[in-house]
């Protein structure tokens, strides 16, 4: 527990450390990773490559279903069809390109060679967004929503061409059995994505229109009944968890406001796990023998196979030339990577060459270099949108405006219940914003008339400056009470009032005719005799 303790506050720290040194995180995670391994500092044995599957596998999980989550789709649907095409055709090019280099520049036999490009085919979300977030990088010619669906959705198509290529190692498949792979995978990829997501999305709208907290244990379970069943069928869970993040983060949701900072912190925490562990993982002593081919590699793909994939693709779509470069820059590479190589390690194909020491170098040199490099190219090529936002991008995009907001529940005999609400005198500054009556939400209108159990969301500016009043607490007891006594019997005490009292599990505000119980809790604002105001 100790050393759990160290590596998680260790972890927090680069966080912060990393941002205001412009290095990425993530690199910073896999360098601690390797400063606690067997070759580091701390010499801590690990070499379960199957444990390291499976957790891997699980954070990928949450990582790529938040990735979906946090996509906005409204932005990315103008350049939607570029992102697939990238993501697809873009992925096989660079991998196939890759594959030959290893094979015919570097010796390896074709098939692992070809595997080796499979498992670096696609780029990493994470590491670019964790660049374009922190720096807050808008970028021209919608090329932040471009990269964001490219490489969120290119890894289920890395993953497929590495299951291919794995099964062709190890009993040979025909065209047909490729065939018959990749339609499976594709279409039961496909299906319970599209499936999961809108059963999800139904079943959050009809049974939770109330934060309950429970909606966040459910959301997990779809997140990972996502990717288990159609892995168990034969599917593409990577690319069902994806597909179903994209429908659930674009939906209107009853509990997003809870949904969103959980997932983000969730999928922060597991990136900071995986890169860890993947660090753990890796052997600097055995990344002697192929430093030289990994940086060749490395090379490959950000000078020619990547920059080829995206000019080929990219020129019928236009834009400038810039926007091309920058794109093929962007290409970095990352965990999905890395467990891909640990996926053909575990597999029973033989391999003459040290593919995950190979995919562990590759991803350095991206991370270190091309990520750290990002935002000047980026600026090098007038790429850069400064009066734009690169979190509008995002679905958990939350805009800075000073607005606070009341609850408000309609109870039988109220005064506005019945009443329209133009009718209502709101105080100044005020608006009616939100109406749910019983599951149903909907926005208010001036003839919209109330009704008993009504529960309206009031919206206010922000007061700016602080607070100038001062809020205690304190509990009722037994021998305070007078029997059938309200509150507007109780003695008057000059500057102070009871504003909410909390019993139970229930909290709500007093009027003059409420009758306080043994055991109630007391919000008061009370202000001392001569305080003046500041």
């Amino acid at each position: 527990m100790l050393l759990v303790s160290v590596v998680l506050l260790a972890c927090s720290l680069l966080k912060k450390v990393s941002g205001r040194l412009g290095i990425p995180s993530l690199l910073m995670f896999i360098l601690l990773g390797m400063l606690f391994g067997s070759d580091g500092l701390f010499k801590i044995p690990f070499e379960d490559y199957a444990f390291a599957e499976q957790i891997s596998s699980v954070a990928l999980v949450f990582i790529m279903f938040y990735g979906g989550f946090g996509t906005n789709w409204k932005a990315a649907r103008p350049v939607a069809t570029l992102s697939v095409v990238l993501s697809s055709l873009g992925t096989v090019l660079t991998a196939l390109l890759t594959g030959l280099f290893c094979c015919f520049v570097l010796g390896m036999p074709l098939l692992e060679g070809l595997l080796c490009g499979a498992v670096l085919g696609s780029t990493d979300a994470a590491s670019v967004f964790s660049i374009l977030r922190s720096r807050r990088l808008a970028l021209k010619e919608n090329t932040a929503p471009l990269l964001e669906v490219e490489s969120g959705s290119n890894d289920p198509f890395a993953y497929m061409l590495t299951v291919v290529l794995l099964s062709a190692m190890e009993t040979g498949v025909t065209a047909g059995g490729v065939i018959l792979l990749l339609a499976g995978q594709l279409l039961l990829g496909l299906a319970f994505g599209f499936g999961i997501g809108f059963g999800v999305r139904w079943l959050m709208r009809r049974y939770w229109p109330d934060a309950s907290g429970m909606e966040t244990l459910f959301m997990v379970g779809a997140a990972l009944l996502a990717y288990a069943a159609p892995t168990m069928l034969g599917g593409n869970g990577f690319l069902s968890v994806y597909i179903a993040g994209i429908i659930l983060g674009n939906s209107s949701l009853p509990s997003r406001t809870t949904l969103v900072p959980f997932f983000d912190g969730v999928t922060g925490n597991m990136q900071a796990v995986l890169f860890f562990l993947l660090g753990l993982l890796a052997f600097p002593s055995r990344m002697a023998a192929v430093l030289l081919p990994g940086l060749a590699i490395a090379l490959f793909l950000a000078v020619v196979a990547r920059p080829a994939a995206v000019f080929a693709l990219m020129t019928p779509f236009g834009g400038s030339v810039a926007r091309r470069v920058l794109v093929s820059f962007s290409g970095l590479r990352g965990a999905a990577s890395i467990v891909f190589a640990i996926v053909a390690v575990q597999s029973p194909a033989a391999m003459e060459n040290d593919l995950f020491h190979i995919a562990f170098v590759v991803v350095l040199f991206s991370i270190a270099l091309q990520g750290s490099l990002l935002p000047a190219v980026a600026r090098k090529l007038g790429m850069i949108d400064e009066e734009g936002d690169v979190l509008k991008t995002f679905t958990d995009y939350v805009d800075e405006t000073p607005v606070n907001f009341v609850q408000i529940e309609v109870e039988a005999g109220h005064s506005w219940c019945g009443r329209r609400v133009a009718e209502l005198e709101l105080p100044p500054g005020t608006i009616l914003v939100s109406l749910r009556r019983g599951g149903e939400q909907m926005v208010p209108k001036g003839d919209t008339c109330l009704q008993a159990g009504d529960l309206l969301v009031m919206c206010a500016l922000e007061r700016h400056g602080g607070t100038d009043f001062c809020l205690t607490e304190r509990t009722v007891e037994a021998d305070e009470l007078t029997p059938g006594a309200t509150l507007a019997d109780l003695p008057h005490h000059p500057g102070s009032l009871i504003v909410l009292i909390r019993r139970g599990h229930d909290c709500f505000i007093p009027d003059g005719s409420t009758r306080l119980q043994a055991g109630d809790h007391l919000l008061i604002n009370r202000v001392e005799e001569g305080s003046a105001a500041r």
